[in-house]
């Protein structure tokens, strides 16, 4: 239980920060969010490369997170026919993805 007077104490800075270290700490903070701003406008509309023709990359929910799911050409065509044989949102990803990239499985 707080005792009388512990409020005030516990909340006072020990001390005010001088001019010097306000301008480092302020310098700092600017430079945080100008570096922030940076990466956000250079990765904005980043979506990768192109799928080649005859390729799949379809993202479906994994275990930790979304999995990305690439194949192209015979291995392609073993991923669709596997999903197919299933149900479920993963597998119709799958094959939706398959099926609008044209491979024939």
């Amino acid at each position: 239980m707080p005792l009388e007077g512990h409020y005030e104490r516990q909340t006072t800075p020990l001390r005010k920060l001088s001019p010097r270290e306000l301008k480092v700490a302020f310098g700092a903070l600017f430079v945080t969010l100008a570096a922030i701003l940076v990466i956000v406008l250079f990765t904005v509309g980043d979506k990768g490369a192109p799928v080649a023709a005859g390729c799949i990359r379809s993202s479906v929910a994994g275990i930790v997170g979304a999995e990305t799911i690439s194949a192209c050409g015979g291995e392609a065509v073993k991923v669709c026919g596997r999903a197919s044989e299933f149900t479920g949102a993963r597998a119709e990803t799958i094959v939706s993805d398959c099926e609008e990239r044209g491979i024939k499985f």
